[in-house]
């Protein structure tokens, strides 16, 4: 068989739970032998490997422009030994970016963001390979076909109505498609870089409206990479929370756990893989997936996942497009003795629901300017057009997401049983569902709550 073939069978060896060994050597003939962290299948008779610490290797590769490198499947225990032909160091580019967002979520997971930085991607040619005798397992029998899957997830797709539709779909059909228990739809807000949880998959927490930024964790990792991480085993004591609060906190940032709700996720994973979901050059969202299993997801789940992904991807800049075009909906009258205060905090767009706190951000604002007009006016139906050209709104330019941010604040009220809910009217119209009668409150930090005048 060709290097090439050979290679793509090889594709299990390339995991890294079994740490890859490169040996080098100088003009002399000294050989310098070393632990890789990485080994990447790049195409038939490609590879490329992680330029991060390694002083002496790295001079004996641009020196000689030849190495070898040893892998070994960790389901088999077979070792394979590679000669490698040095071609070119990438610093950008696909291949640096699957690297290097790989090397991101072991960070993350590790506390080591600032440590472990990938500088290159160095890519070469498989000139000879050859098998290492010694003992070995016979190879796990070959599961389901993961592009028939796929292509059944995508079915399912269609017909969603809006991106709550199309993240419920997407995680039914993983589920029962690809055999995923526990996964995380997450959509992306472009402008704060930031993603928030629209939906999740067997968690005892659905953690919807919990935010990470661009970066943090393995769901960040591939964010900020616009590339798919996946990592196949992970430290026993490693819970995703944590991480992101210590994360937040190493940074000096405010961690004001009464406007943070929860991120979902197993206490200790086995195995997690992140795919972004990607329209051309714009991310949409993440797709997180987890297992307490290792080796949970192969690269067969991880090219699936990425067609699904990109899938995602296109529907939901479809899903955004404008929906509105009818007039403001008629007032209506309030009634009903139940009351129940509501404040909004100008500094991040948080609102509370009595105590509890409840949304921020873009969707916070939306939720308060309804309200606002409630009061104002004794509207309780809307359109989402006057929403996106509202000025008090200071929404984008290009209102990214903006049904996706409609559908999250649906869900966080439900989620909540909150006594006021907001429902999908017909097309491109809201109504507000009223059990009892908003009494608003305007609060900064450190001072006292204004009230909102009430015409009635």
């Amino acid at each position: 068989m060709s290097a090439a073939i050979d290679l793509e069978r090889l594709r299990p060896s390339m995991e890294g739970v079994v740490a890859a060994v490169l040996a080098t050597c100088d003009a002399e003939g000294q050989v310098n032998v070393s632990l890789i962290s990485q080994v990447h299948y790049v195409g038939p008779g490609l590879i490329a490997l992680s330029y991060q610490f390694f002083n002496k290797t790295r001079r004996n590769l641009l020196e000689t422009r030849r190495a070898a490198v040893t892998v070994i499947d960790c389901a088999t225990a077979e070792r394979y030994r590679l000669s490698l032909d040095y071609l070119e160091t990438d610093t950008e580019g696909p291949v640096f970016e699957a690297m290097r967002a790989r090397l991101a979520g072991i960070a993350s997971h590790t506390g080591m963001a600032g440590v472990f930085r990938l500088q290159g991607a160095d890519l070469c040619r498989v000139s000879a390979m050859e098998q290492v005798p010694g003992p070995a397992l016979p190879s796990p029998p070959a599961g389901p076909s993961r592009l028939a899957a796929a292509r059944r997830v995508a079915e399912r797709l269609r017909g969603a109505a809006d991106p709550g539709a199309l993240a419920d779909a997407a995680l039914a059909g993983i589920a029962e498609e690809l055999g995923i228990t526990h996964a995380i739809f997450l959509a992306a807000d472009a402008g704060e870089r930031r993603l928030f949880t629209l939906a999740s998959l067997g968690h005892a927490e659905t953690g919807i409206g919990s935010e990470i930024a661009y970066g943090e964790g393995l769901a960040g990792a591939a964010a900020q990479s616009f590339a798919p991480v996946r990592i196949t085993m992970m430290t026993a004591e490693y819970r995703y929370g944590a991480a992101v609060a210590g994360t937040a906190r190493s940074l000096g940032l405010d961690w004001d756990r009464a406007r943070t709700i929860p991120f979902p996720g197993l206490a200790m994973p086995g195995s997690q893989m992140a795919v972004p979901l990607r329209f051309g050059d714009r991310l949409c969202g993440v797709l997180l997936v987890e297992s307490p299993e290792i080796l949970r997801f192969s690269h067969e789940d991880e090219d699936a996942l990425a067609l699904i992904g990109d899938q995602i991807g296109a529907l939901m800049v479809a899903l955004d497009a404008d929906r509105a075009g009818e007039e403001p909906g008629e007032p209506a009258a309030k009634d009903g003795p139940a009351c129940i205060a509501i404040r909004h905090f100008d500094r991040d767009d948080s609102v509370f629901i009595g105590h509890d706190y409840l949304i921020k951000g873009v969707a916070g604002a939306i939720f308060w300017r309804l309200l606002q007009e409630h009061a104002a006016s004794g509207r309780t139906e809307f359109t989402t057009r006057e929403l996106r050209l509202d000025p008090a709104l200071r929404l984008p330019g290009n209102a990214e997401n903006f049904d996706t941010r409609l559908i999250l604040l649906m869900r966080r009220l439900e989620e909540r049983a909150a006594p006021v809910r907001l429902l999908r009217a017909g097309r491109g119209r809201l109504r507000l569902a009223l059990s009892a009668h908003p009494v608003l409150s305007e609060a900064d930090a450190g001072s006292s709550a204004r009230a909102v005048p009430d015409p009635a």
